[in-house]
């Protein structure tokens, strides 16, 4: 992919490890609900009387929002009952911290501001979020890419449960403070995108102050390429997936153009809204759908897109437009479309499409979409796809999209805009002086090729090792074990290496926490099982287990030396005239016999001793 196909900006949203940002509650995730309250969102207009078009689609859905309010870890600031306290000064700094590593320009005086959200996350109806630098840059691989902004706002409550009408979210997570970072849309490669991902994630680890684990760290792809538009997908929260998203973003736009230029070849215009009531035609269809829809009083409803035949899933599923137009229908809340591309099929036999297609007054190569469900549900949901077929006419419309586990995505929203924003009357501003940035710049932490060379000069380990662990923010635990066990080769070995095998082989590593390692290093530093053994050790705490309950199912106790040279001089004497024929030389052929029987219970120096001296004495 050359870089005129493709032009990406990111945003990463990282959660810090202070309280949270405008109260003194914890910011920790908890699994209990405490009390519960329940409420409806209504968008309001901004200070020039403009509607959010994203916030605006999200009331039309006119869902109810219970939130779960444990203690702790909410408290009547997040319920949106108490006015917000003063920003916090820890996570304020930490702000500061980066955008001076970033050589960014830092504002005088901070401002919160309101940015609209009416979909349930924000109690209130809007996120807080104050800009604190701009124009800030990263070098990477001799470039320089642009970070436009770098703000301090609140992340939103946790989504745990959704029904038909109502969503339910905890407010632990509501409130944690976020530092916000956007670049420039200077990245034009797939793998560009996670290599300038990677180095911020590393940037951010340095400061010491940001949360670790699943969900901590968030990041938002913008992409566009020539003739289409910017496309937001938000929520990206595994690295290695990055450049699979953008590659399948960059598909999809190219598919939506090649339909837009067959559409406009054919001369198709803007469709009308005209739906049309079949129920009649389908009150005995076989479709478990369609069948389902009409118990529970439901009603089939149908539109005409005239001109739209082969596109909807046509030139072998490579021109794809009904997934395009199901995802704006699932917006009003119903399961999804059918379309004459793929019919018959779904138990809607041919003699259906034909009975639709002549009370349609249908043409060779129009086409139609239907949808089963409630009448009023229905329709709204046809409407958008009305609307969704006439933008193909334009190509590629700006939209919000949900990452899915698989690198592709699917339609979320409009892309908000600028009517969203407006000023939060109830944080006072805070100034940043010049005291404040000297003592800043004065204590900026190591940064990462800093700690390489450290590490490296420091440790002895190599270089790969070192920029591995930094890279993978386990350089700190690292030193713990180095320092702590005076192990830093095995430590090196065990997070550079092991661990990266484990997370290939498709095992839980996030199972053993830095207090497991540690308890692991620990009894193998007292003698409680070889360092041979330690990835075998490791791969069982997967499973959740503790190292004591490893070593334990493993048999991997320390053998004493008398019973580990009795083990060694028998292999020896089963192998006498493999031993006299190579002599000293069967020392290495030997090894992996005498490891393979001690399972990890000897550590391989002492092993190898007893095999030379064993050797030796049948020799002799």
């Amino acid at each position: 992919m050359s870089e005129h196909e493709l032009t990406c900006g990111i945003e990463i949203h990282q959660q810090l490890d202070t309280t949270k940002l405008f109260c003194s509650c914890r910011s920790e995730l908890v699994e209990s609900d405490d009390k519960t309250f329940l409420r409806r969102l209504r968008p309001t207009a901004s200070e020039l009387g403009e509607m959010d078009r994203a916030a605006l689609l999200e009331s039309q859905k006119r869902m109810f929002f219970r939130y779960q309010a444990p203690k702790g870890v909410s408290c009547l600031v997040d319920a949106d009952e108490e006015p917000p306290h003063t920003a916090d000064v820890e996570a304020t700094d930490t702000v500061l911290t980066f955008a001076t590593m970033m050589n960014a320009r830092i504002v005088d005086e901070i401002h919160f501001m309101r940015k609209l959200v009416i979909d349930g996350s924000n109690t209130a109806g809007f996120q807080r979020t104050a800009l604190i630098a701009m124009d800030g840059h990263l070098d990477l691989n001799g470039r320089k890419i642009g970070i436009q902004s770098i703000c301090l706002e609140e992340d939103a409550a946790r989504k745990v449960d959704a029904g038909d009408g109502e969503i339910t979210y905890r407010l632990d997570r509501l409130g944690i403070p976020l530092i916000e970072i956007a670049t420039g849309p200077d990245m034009h490669t797939p793998e560009e995108v996670k290599e300038v991902a990677l180095r911020l994630g590393t940037l951010l680890r340095a400061t010491k102050r940001v949360k670790r684990g699943i969900g901590s760290i968030r990041e938002d792809l913008n992409i566009s390429i020539p003739g289409g538009s910017r496309i937001e997908i938000k929520g990206v929260q595994e690295l290695r997936l990055l450049p699979l998203y953008v590659e399948n973003e960059v598909k999809r736009q190219r598919m939506l153009l090649r339909i837009r230029d067959i559409l406009l070849d054919r001369g198709v215009r803007d469709v009308s809204y005209e739906p049309v009531d079949v129920t009649d035609i389908f009150k005995d269809c076989p479709s478990k759908v369609i069948k389902g829809a009409l118990k529970d009083k439901g009603k089939v409803i149908a539109v005409k897109l005239p001109g739209f035949a082969g596109v909807l899933n046509g030139d072998g599923g490579a021109l794809r437009l009904g997934s395009e137009l199901a995802g704006r229908a699932r917006t009003r809340g119903v399961k999804g479309i059918f379309h004459s591309d793929e019919l018959p099929a779904y138990g809607i036999e041919q003699s259906y499409v034909d009975a639709l297609t002549e009370e349609l007054s249908m043409q060779e190569g129009d086409a139609f979409a239907i949808c089963a469900a409630p009448k009023r549900k229905a329709t709204e949901a046809l409407e958008l796809v009305v609307v969704r077929a006439n933008e193909a006419l334009e190509g590629v419309p700006e939209e919000t999209r949900d990452p899915l586990p698989d690198g592709s995505s699917r339609y979320s929203r409009p892309l908000p805009g600028a009517a969203r924003m407006y000023p939060e009357t109830d944080v006072p501003p805070v100034r940043v002086d010049e005291e404040r940035l000297t003592n800043i710049k004065e204590n900026l932490p190591e940064l990462p090729d800093e700690v390489i060379k450290r590490l490296v000069s420091q440790y002895q380990i190599n270089d790969q090792q070192a920029a591995q662990l930094v890279r993978s923010g386990k350089d700190e635990l690292f030193e713990r074990i180095a320092e702590g066990f005076d192990m830093p080769s095995v430590a090196a070995s065990t997070l550079a290496n092991t661990f990266p095998e484990m997370e290939r082989e498709g095992l839980d590593v996030d199972a053993i926490d830095d207090d497991g390692l540690m308890s692991a290093f620990r009894l193998l530093s007292a003698g409680s099982f070889a360092k041979e053994a330690l990835p075998s050790l490791l791969r069982e705490m997967c499973s959740g287990v503790t190292a004591e309950a490893a070593i334990e199912k493993l048999g991997l106790s320390a053998m004493d030396q008398d019973e580990a040279e009795n083990v060694v001089r028998k292999i020896v004497s089963e192998r006498k005239d493999f031993v006299i024929e190579k002599g000293m030389a069967a020392i290495g052929p030997l090894m992996g016999v005498v490891m393979a029987e001690l399972r990890g219970k000897v550590d391989g120096k002492e092993a190898n001793t007893l095999l030379v001296k064993c050797i030796k004495e049948l020799m002799e």
